[in-house]
């Protein structure tokens, strides 16, 4: 017996496609692609958005996206995206061109929030007027 004859189709084509040693966390997302519980295509793919893109977990706090199991940074979450399209593909047999037109369901970020700079009190200008103890 071969590892192939033990491992499932779909988990060996990612595997074939993410060979590359650095490629090894599209890989991972891929065969998540794989696994999803979707029963159709457009299911699978819905799932691959829940699984790159990660709200953040605290209101107001862009930060807390980073603690979900999300890869975090945009350009990771569409690589992520994109590897785990690709695994729904090989699931549901889908040719790879239809696969590589798939574009993630996400609404646009809105743009971050600018807070004022806080106001400083005005130097006094004057040193005659303050008492020369202290408090």
């Amino acid at each position: 017996m071969f590892l192939e004859d033990w491992t499932p189709p779909c988990g060996n084509r990612c595997t074939k496609k993410y060979a590359n040693l650095i490629q090894i966390p599209w890989r991972v997302f891929c065969k998540k692609g794989c696994d999803t519980d979707g029963e159709t295509w457009e299911e699978c793919i819905s799932e691959c958005n829940e699984i790159c893109y990660k709200d953040p977990v605290l209101k107001d706090r862009e930060w807390s996206a980073y603690i979900d199991r999300s890869p975090g940074e945009d350009s990771y979450s569409l690589e992520c995206f994109h590897a785990c399209v690709s695994g729904c593909g090989f699931k549901f047999d889908i040719p790879a061109e239809k696969v590589e037109q798939v574009k993630p369901n996400r609404p646009p970020k809105p743009p971050p929030v600018s807070k004022p700079a806080p106001s400083h009190p005005k130097p006094i200008a004057d040193t005659d007027d303050l008492p020369s103890t202290s408090a």
